[in-house]
């Protein structure tokens, strides 16, 4: 088992330098070994540690969500119903996120839809922007309902 830096960490870990320093700030690592000049050592298992909390990151887990489960996965007389509730909870949490950025996406698909795109100074889109009210994230109000107002903009010469 050879202690590795961190450079040789981020690269076996697929975790940047800068990101192996935040999870230890953060506490998600423990302070790694230093050498005498104070370079950080890591170990196979903390390699292993960050090949974790990146996987974790990649499905979305929030740095605390992750901490509970690096403590579930340390733990290994935790029942498995803990760690399939936190999954559960956030597959949840990413529904939501997928219908709100679909009705962000909605919504958007219909202001490009509005806009003319050409020389003409108006545009739906910035209107839509400029309106005051929540655009999207499929709130109670239908992104289309508030975007079918007519336009507070006057062009200054006649439509062709």
């Amino acid at each position: 088992m050879e202690a590795k830096n961190i450079g040789q960490a981020a690269t076996a870990s697929g975790v940047s330098a800068k990101m192996i320093r935040h999870y230890e700030l953060v506490g998600l690592l423990p302070a790694p070994k230093r050498t005498e000049s104070g370079y950080r050592q890591y170990n196979d298992g903390e390699v292993h540690t960050l090949r974790f909390i990146r996987q974790a990151r990649d499905l979305g887990f929030s740095i605390h969500e992750i901490g509970e489960l690096l403590s579930l996965w340390r733990n290994r007389k935790r029942p498995s119903r803990l760690v399939k509730a936190m999954a559960e909870t956030h597959i949840q949490a990413l529904e939501q996120k997928a219908q709100e950025l679909l009705a962000m996406k909605s919504t958007l698909e219909h202001l490009v839809h509005c806009c003319h795109g050409d020389e003409r100074p108006e545009c739906p889109i910035l209107d839509g922007l400029a309106g005051g009210e929540r655009v999207a994230a499929g709130r109670s109000r239908t992104p289309a309902a508030r975007l079918n107002k007519p336009s507070r903009y006057k062009p200054s010469r006649p439509l062709r």
